[in-house]
């Protein structure tokens, strides 16, 4: 919502996005009556950044893009190389969403218990990405069950939420397209109450793919998500903090922005592919800072090798001393000067 309803800001948005080295933009598509009740109220982080004047409705109405804002946003993604994807908040922006090719559908953390959302954007057929906010491992099976029925009965079998998530051919759906986001539902959420940690929970307790969506103030924790395993990360963007609206102070602005993105590719190089081996660059200095067996005094033809007389030093071009106690008790073959390589 950090367009404020401008397609004009939406588009630069969408450059500073670009440039920022990002895969994606993500927006939210509304209908402002179709999601908010008058009746109600603001957040506490919504009052503090836009007052209590109005109400929630109020002030969410003049945050709406409306169908050929949202066709300009799609024009100028593809015209920059970067994908669109938006987050719908009812069933008649989710058919908009559908109309303009969007895969994946991003489903916010406040309706991960929107069963009938959930349904409707199963049935689709698309991937999902869900972000579990405010959200118990309970409240994430329940949907995922919910999802898991909807995909199911679009690929023409019939099973309720209860038994869809047991189903293999509903697991192996789910596997395919559904993605799980950790995320601390707070504008800016407070470090401590983050717990990364969450990411492995969800992994290990539904097998999918995780990643992170980011409301804290900075660039160090999705960066330390990332490092973590996230293979997702979601941030805000602005191109001024400072400008009305109830999500600008939790955003980083472009240059913080491409500072993280950078931060991320670092850490996603960083993480490897998990074997254990020498990298190409360790491989030179092997020679340098291993070591060989040597002579630790001289030694004569026909002198049993022992702990006294066998060394290990710098270079490693030798025998490793890992073959130590396979030399003891042999007899030197010739004489050896202090810090000569022992033979192999």
């Amino acid at each position: 919502m950090n367009h404020n309803g401008s397609t004009e800001l939406a588009l630069s948005l969408v450059d500073a996005a670009a440039r920022a080295g990002a895969d994606a933009v993500k927006f939210q598509s509304f209908r402002s009556e179709l999601l908010i009740s008058r009746r109600a109220a603001k957040a506490p982080y919504q009052v503090a950044t836009t007052g209590a004047a109005e109400s929630q409705l109020e002030m969410v109405r003049r945050l709406e893009l409306g169908e050929e804002g949202h066709q300009a946003v799609v024009d100028r993604c593809r015209a920059s190389g970067i994908r669109f994807l938006s987050t719908p908040f009812d069933h008649e922006s989710l058919a908009l969403l559908v109309r303009l090719g969007v895969d994946p559908l991003k489903i916010g953390s406040g309706d991960l218990t929107n069963g009938p959302l959930l349904d409707a954007a199963a049935r689709t057929g698309r991937s999902i990405i869900l972000s579990t906010g405010m959200a118990s491992l309970g409240d994430v099976e329940a949907a995922l069950a919910v999802i898991a029925s909807a995909y199911l009965s679009a690929e023409g079998v019939e099973a309720p939420p209860g038994a869809a998530l047991a189903a293999p051919e509903a697991q192996a759906l789910l596997l395919e397209r559904v993605t799980l986001l950790h995320c601390t539902t707070e504008y800016p959420a407070p470090p401590a109450e983050v717990n990364l940690r969450a990411m492995a929970t969800l992994a290990a307790a539904f097998g999918l793919r995780v990643g992170y969506s980011d409301h804290t103030e900075g660039i160090l924790i999705p960066v330390l998500a990332t490092g973590l395993g996230a293979v997702m990360i979601e941030k805000h963007l602005t191109l001024d903090r400072s400008l009305p609206g109830p999500d600008h102070r939790a955003s980083l602005d472009p240059t913080a922005f491409a500072e993280m993105v950078a931060g991320i590719r670092l850490a996603e190089a960083a993480l490897g592919d998990g074997r254990k081996v020498a990298s190409p660059s360790e491989r030179r200095n092997v020679e340098a800072a291993r070591r060989s067996l040597v002579a630790a005094r001289p030694i004569r033809r026909g002198e049993t090798f022992s702990p006294e007389n066998l060394g290990a030093k710098r270079p490693g071009t030798g025998v490793s001393p890992m073959r130590f106690w396979e030399y003891l008790g042999r007899v030197a073959a010739r004489d050896y000067e202090l810090d000569e390589e022992i033979d192999p």
